[in-house]
């Protein structure tokens, strides 16, 4: 699943084709990518929750899709933001109560820009054909192989503090479906101690704890292992037997660990994890201890393990990172 690295390429790289452009049209090829979008009918209905859970009958599948084709038509998008995993466009003249595009990604989904003219990717849900600030018409591609993300047209509500809600703009004001996710280690708001305060009160497995998108998100299960290895913590130690010191060392690894794989695009094992222009990440070849179970560890030369003791698979060497 992309995490926060991944995610913010295709943020950066939507941000000079998005901002100020205008929808010219849009059509939706697989109505199952609104799972988490709401029609104004099921709004006025009362259905307030996105459907992201169940299957859609034909009949809402329908509704949404005319619902989505119209109302993004016509519109004016603003600068993309990103928090954690979630993804976000601002609708620049939306009238109250503001909204925004909404993008999950999920397990595969990607947003393309492509020529208006350009062949068809694969397993393209929905389809935004763009004008840029600029005059240049562009094609806004969703595509999304295992149908488990989702694009939405979502209110945006203040963010509980009242500052700035991510990455990418300094409106405060972010997604209603977003409201509840934490910020993210490359937030200038986040709050080291506070957080790390937080984690030494949690009786939980110290990676369990950070892939919680409630105390910190972004991060996800590559991430979680390459950070515990940097902080030299083993995956399965409880967070209060951990030092706030070590835990807040923990959390500079992660966020070193995002920085790193920025740089590098992000980290991608197969074609499903591209930017907007398809093309993969690199930071795989960085990595020093996801997906290295039977590998040397490249600090002590000790055998790297794998686990799945608290339900998700933990790389981790086993002299370095000791369960103490």
């Amino acid at each position: 699943m992309p995490e926060l690295p991944e995610v913010e390429v295709v943020r950066a790289g939507l941000q000079p084709a998005v901002t100020g452009a205008c929808v010219l049209s849009a059509k939706v090829f697989d109505a199952r990518s609104l799972k988490r979008h709401i029609s104004l009918t099921e709004r006025n209905s009362g259905q307030l929750a996105p459907s992201h859970g169940r299957t859609l009958d034909a009949a809402t599948q329908s509704l949404r899709a005319a619902d989505f084709e119209q109302r993004i038509t016509g519109v004016k998008l603003a600068a993309p933001v990103r928090r954690g995993k979630f993804l976000w466009i601002p609708i620049a003249d939306s009238p109250q109560p503001h909204t925004a595009l909404f993008a999950h990604l999920a397990m595969s989904g990607q947003l393309l820009l492509r020529a208006p003219d350009a062949p068809d990717d694969k397993h393209v849900r929905i389809r935004i054909l763009l004008e840029s600030a600029a005059g240049q018409l562009i094609r806004l591609d969703f595509a999304d192989q295992r149908r488990f993300g989702s694009l939405a047209i979502d209110p945006l509500v203040p963010t509980a503090d009242g500052r700035a809600a991510g990455w990418g703009d300094d409106a405060c004001a972010i997604p209603a479906q977003a409201a509840h996710i934490a910020r993210d280690l490359l937030d200038a708001e986040f709050d080291f101690a506070q957080v790390a305060a937080r984690l030494k009160l949690r009786n939980s497995a110290i990676k369990k704890l950070l892939l919680e998108q409630q105390l910190c998100s972004g991060i996800g299960n590559i991430y979680a292992d390459e950070a515990l290895w940097e902080a030299a913590i083993h995956p399965e130690l409880r967070a209060c037997r951990i030092s706030v010191a070590r835990l807040r060392q923990l959390l500079a690894a992660a966020a070193d660990v995002m920085a790193r794989a920025l740089i590098e695009g992000g980290t991608s094992f197969d074609a499903q994890y591209v930017n907007v222009n398809g093309e993969a990440g690199y930071f795989v070849r960085s990595l020093n201890a996801y997906g290295r179970a039977g590998e040397p560890c490249k600090r002590c030369g000790e055998i790297m393990r794998l686990s799945n003791a608290i339900g998700r698979a933990s790389h981790y060497c086993p002299r370095c990172q000791r369960k103490r």
